[in-house]
C-alpha cells in the first residue's frame, strides 16, 4: 500500500509523463493562422487545455475567447454578436437534446463559421448526426491541449503543404559568451552532417559576425528582408542568402551603423516563416538584448539554446532566461544550456554539474576554452571543423546538432560534451 506522499510522487510523476507526451504530439503542428475562436464550455475539465492552447506559441496570430456555459450560453451570445471563425462547443446533454441544442444555434451561426462539438457520449451515430448537420468535429471528453490544437489545425492548414523548416533560436546568457561561434559551427555540423539545407540568419543587424566568421561580403542580407515586411517570399530571400558551403546558406547582418534598428515585435515574423517554408532548419544567431523583438522571437522558436560561461553572472541571466521561457512557452521543452569556455586556466569557475541544477537543465554541450584554435578560425573566416576536422569541440558542435534538429543523439564517443560533464562531476 502506498501512503499520501507516496501516492503523491507517483501522480507527479504521472502528470510529468503525460505532459511529456502532451509536448512531443504538438512537435508537428503547424502554426494557426490568424482566425478568431470563441469557446463555451460547460466543465472546467475542458476549459483548462483549451486555455493551455490558446497560450501555446503556435497559436500565437490566432485570437481566442473562452466563456462558460455550454451551447445556450453561445446561443444567446450569437443572437447580437457575429460568430467566429471557429465556435468550440462544450455539451454533457443526451443526444437528443444535443440535437435540439444546435438547432436553435443554426439560427444565430454565419454560415462560414466551422463548429466543433465536445460531448460526453461517445457514441458513432453522435458522430455521424453531427457531420451531416455540418458540424466540423466531434471530440468526446476529456480532452487534451494537443487534441484541442490538432483539430484547429486539422481545420485551418493545409494538409497538403509541405513540412515547415525548424527553427533553432542561439542566444547568450551574456555579452561576449560566444553564442554567434556556437552557432555558427553548429548550422555548419548541421550542413554537413545531415547533407541537408541549412539557413543561418544573423539577427544582429548592427554587430553581427557571421558574414566575417564566413568570409562572407554579400551586397544585401537580413536587413532588405526585414525592412520589406510582408512582401518577404520565397524568391525575394533568395536573392538575399549568400552560399557558405553546399548546404549552408547565410543571411549576413549589413554591420553598418547608417541606421537605427528599432523593430516591432512582429519584425522578424514574416521572414523567419518564409525561410522555414523552404529550408528544413533554420538558425538564428539572437543577439544579447531584450526587447519585444528578441522576446518574440525566442517564444516562437522551435528549439532554444542559451549559452552561458560558468560564471556567477552568466548562472543568474541563465535562470532569468530559463524561467521566463517556461513561462511563455509552456507547451514546449525547457530551453537547451550549452557552457561555453570552460575550463580556463587559473579561472575560478561554477562546475558544470552545480551550474546545471538550480537551472533543472543537464547542458547539451560542454566547449573548453581554445583561444588558439577558435581564434585562429575567426580569423580565417573558417569554422573549427574546416580547420581541425579532429578538433575535440567538432564533436561537441555534432552532438548539439542532432540534439537541436530532432536527429536524435549519436552514440556517445570517448570525447565530448556528456562525458566531459560526467567526469567533472566524478571530481
Amino acid at each position: 500500500m502506498i501512503g499520501g506522499e507516496g501516492m503523491s510522487d507517483v501522480l507527479k510523476g504521472a502528470d510529468t509523463s503525460l505532459l511529456r507526451d502532451e509536448i512531443a504530439a504538438m512537435e508537428n503542428v503547424r502554426p494557426i493562422p490568424r482566425i478568431s475562436i470563441q469557446a463555451f464550455c460547460e466543465t472546467e475539465g475542458t476549459a483548462k487545455p483549451i486555455q493551455r492552447a490558446s497560450e501555446d506559441r503556435r497559436m500565437a496570430k490566432a485570437h481566442m475567447r473562452i466563456h462558460m456555459g455550454g451551447i445556450r450560453a453561445a446561443t444567446e451570445h450569437y443572437s447580437s454578436a457575429p460568430t467566429p471563425n471557429l465556435i468550440i462547443l462544450e455539451s454533457r446533454s443526451l443526444p437528443s437534446e444535443l440535437m435540439v441544442e444546435l438547432e436553435g444555434l443554426a439560427d444565430v451561426c454565419d454560415p462560414g463559421s466551422k463548429v466543433v462539438v465536445i460531448g460526453h457520449h461517445n457514441d458513432v451515430g453522435i458522430y455521424r448526426d453531427l457531420t451531416r448537420r455540418g458540424i466540423s468535429e466531434y471530440l468526446v471528453a476529456p480532452v487534451t491541449m494537443s487534441d484541442v490544437m490538432a483539430v484547429v489545425a486539422g481545420l485551418f492548414t493545409d494538409p497538403e503543404a509541405k513540412p515547415l523548416g525548424r527553427t533553432v533560436a542561439f542566444v547568450g546568457a551574456k555579452g561576449g559568451v560566444g553564442a554567434s561561434t556556437i552557432a555558427h559551427n553548429v548550422a555548419w555540423s548541421a550542413a554537413r552532417l545531415f547533407s541537408s539545407d541549412v539557413l543561418l540568419a544573423d539577427l544582429d543587424l548592427a554587430f553581427g559576425t557571421a558574414n566575417i566568421n564566413f568570409d562572407q561580403d554579400p551586397a544585401q542580407g537580413i536587413a532588405e528582408a526585414v525592412f520589406s515586411g510582408d512582401r518577404v517570399d520565397e524568391v525575394f530571400l533568395d536573392r538575399l542568402l549568400a552560399k557558405c558551403a553546399e548546404h549552408l546558406s547565410l543571411l549576413a547582418a549589413p554591420s553598418l551603423l547608417d541606421r537605427t534598428y528599432d523593430f516591432e515585435g512582429d519584425a522578424f515574423t514574416s521572414l523567419i516563416e518564409t525561410a522555414q517554408r523552404t529550408t528544413p532548419v533554420v538558425v538564428l544567431d539572437v543577439p544579447h538584448l531584450w526587447n519585444e523583438w528578441t522576446r518574440s522571437v525566442l517564444a516562437r522558436a522551435d528549439e532554444v539554446a542559451i549559452v552561458a560561461t560558468p560564471d556567477l553572472a552568466n548562472l543568474r541571466n541563465a535562470k532569468n532566461l530559463v524561467d521566463t521561457l517556461r513561462r511563455s512557452r509552456p507547451n514546449d521543452k525547457p530551453p537547451h544550456l550549452i557552457l561555453n569556455q570552460v575550463a580556463v586556466p587559473r579561472r575560478p569557475e561554477i562546475a558544470p554539474a552545480d551550474f546545471a541544477d538550480p537551472l533543472q537543465i543537464e547542458p547539451i554541450g560542454l566547449v573548453s576554452f581554445d583561444p588558439l584554435a577558435f581564434g585562429g578560425a575567426a580569423n580565417n573566416g573558417r569554422m573549427i571543423a574546416e580547420v581541425d576536422a579532429k578538433h575535440p569541440a567538432v564533436e561537441v558542435f555534432d552532438q548539439i546538432a542532432h540534439v537541436l534538429t530532432g536527429r536524435g543523439e549519436p552514440k556517445r564517443a570517448k570525447r565530448g560534451g556528456f562525458d566531459l560533464l560526467a567526469r567533472l562531476r566524478r571530481k
